[in-house]
């Protein structure tokens, strides 16, 4: 390539540049204001579904009715005993952090699946909320 086709490749590159930076998403980010909402059944089966169900224990407890509850509760579920003892009263709060690290909220807890997306957070806490 001479340096003479260098400015023309420069001036189709650019725009195309432009366009993947003003596209790009910083890592860590959230969806923008506008951005289709996250499917919170999805979200839910997708981020806990291996592990819980609303209506029966697997290897975590079940979730129907949750919110309101206290952790550790669920009668026929073998909660750790940190968890136990914790005293948690789950709420869009406490679920809020519980979903960015478990272990960091109740040391000792079994669980150790995250969720670091916001709006993926947010959609799992608002589906258990109208699992009641």
């Amino acid at each position: 390539m001479s340096s003479e086709s260098d400015p023309v490749l420069a001036r189709l590159l650019l725009p195309i540049a432009l366009v993947g930076l003003a596209l790009a998403k910083p890592a860590g980010a959230s969806s923008p204001p506008g951005a289709p909402a996250v499917d919170a059944a999805k979200a839910y089966k997708a981020r806990c579904g291996s592990c819980h169900d609303l209506d029966q224990n697997r290897t975590g407890p079940k979730h129907r009715g949750v919110m309101g509850r206290k952790s550790g509760t669920v009668p026929d579920y073998p909660y750790s005993p940190a968890l136990k003892a914790a005293g948690i009263v789950w709420s869009r709060a406490t679920l809020d952090k519980w979903l960015q690290g478990p272990r960091k909220l109740v040391p000792g807890t079994k669980m150790i699946v995250t969720v670091p997306d916001p709006a993926m957070r947010t959609a799992i806490i608002g589906y258990l909320e109208t699992a009641r």
